[in-house]
């Protein structure tokens, strides 16, 4: 009798438990996409837009193409490495917690990679390439979408695994964001070329857009693109949110200018804003 009775309050205190634990609450949050350092100057720009951040910002956000890596060459990637450390140094200096996402540019140059190591030089400052976490009953979801097959990108095999599996441990009412530097959706192309082309999105993006058909994905954001777009679909509010680097440190990028994305929390619901 004893034994079930305990069981029974176990049961109760672990249903509680993850109740608790999911509870949405309010915070304010920054996403920086698109920073492009590859040098002193720019740097210094990045700096001075982490330094403006209100200080009700909570956490911090990265979209991808942090550093300029690709285009270097071999006897140059020292100096992307200590490009790396020195915004890491910057985001450290925030004191506030921050969560990275690889862009296309982070990647070693082409002449270097053999698809085991193409992101070498980013998980040696940063970490993992793809991660979740949560905060205040959020649960934060970073791909790595600049994987490639065929020439194209692609959430790869071992990612998606993971991926299911995090979905699959993850209460259907739980708030959920997504952070991709290559864009699930956008018009790019069409708005700005007349055509339409799957280039620049992720091949597999409706499988794992699919994946989320029973849980409460409210938020996308999207990087690589350097255009400032809002698209909703299904009630998932998709953002490319611009640039920091906007035309690549060239002012603005076909109207869109430099900037970043702000977004405030409260419960379930959020609102946001592009803070040029």
């Amino acid at each position: 009798m004893k034994r079930s009775i305990v069981l029974i309050l176990s049961f109760f205190f672990v249903a509680w438990f993850r109740f608790e634990t999911v509870k949405a609450q309010e915070f304010k949050f920054a996403f920086l996409t698109d920073m492009h350092v590859h040098s002193d100057s720019t740097l210094s720009q990045v700096d001075r837009r982490l330094r403006s951040l209100p200080s009700q910002v909570e956490l911090i956000l990265s979209g991808g193409d942090n550093v300029d890596i690709d285009n270097l060459k071999t006897a140059e990637l020292s100096h992307g490495e200590q490009r790396l450390k020195q915004l890491k140094d910057l985001f450290d200096r925030t004191k506030k917690p921050y969560h990275m996402a690889i862009g296309n540019h982070d990647r070693l140059p082409g002449n270097l990679r053999n698809g085991k190591n193409d992101f070498a030089l980013f998980e040696k400052t940063f970490g993992q390439t793809y991660y979740a976490f949560e905060h205040k009953g959020w649960k934060f979801i970073v791909l790595n979408s600049v994987e490639t097959m065929d020439n194209h990108y692609v959430i790869g095999e071992h990612q998606l695994q993971w991926l299911q599996d995090v979905v699959k441990n993850t209460t259907k009412d739980q708030p959920l964001v997504l952070i991709s530097h290559v864009p699930f959706l956008s018009v790019y192309y069409p708005v700005l070329e007349g055509r339409y082309t799957a280039t620049d999105t992720f091949v597999n993006q409706k499988q794992v857009f699919d994946l989320f058909k029973e849980h409460s994905l409210k938020l996308v954001l999207q990087g690589h693109m350097h255009l400032y777009e809002e698209i909703k679909v299904k009630e998932v509010q998709f953002i490319t949110a611009g640039a920091v680097s906007g035309n690549w440190w060239h002012g603005n990028f076909e109207g869109t200018a430099p900037g970043h994305l702000e977004v405030d929390v409260n419960g379930k619901d959020f609102s946001w804003k592009y803070v040029k």
